[in-house]
């Protein structure tokens, strides 16, 4: 299992790769008055998403609270990979 950040045209995606199945659990994307972030959900959940962050940094923080990745496995230790990795051609 994979949880790792991929660079898009306007931000970063968040992303969770386990059993050969790849599945976005969550965003980042600058805008003309900072960074808007979501968390990925089931339900609606406005509190999952924010704009206006600071910082790319601020807004990864904030999706990364959410633990998205529960959603489709469940509790589990594992960290979030630290490289950002490019977007696949």
């Amino acid at each position: 299992m994979e949880i790792y950040w991929e660079m898009t045209r306007r931000g970063q995606k968040f992303v969770l790769s386990w059993d050969e199945r790849v599945e976005m659990i969550g965003g980042v994307r600058e805008t003309k008055s900072g960074f808007d972030a979501f968390a990925k959900t089931f339900t609606m959940t406005p509190e999952r998403a924010t704009k206006g962050l600071a910082s790319m940094e601020d807004a990864k923080e904030f999706v990364e609270q959410f633990r998205p990745w529960e959603l489709f496995v469940g509790p589990v230790d594992v960290g979030v990979d630290e490289v950002v990795r490019d977007q696949p051609s």
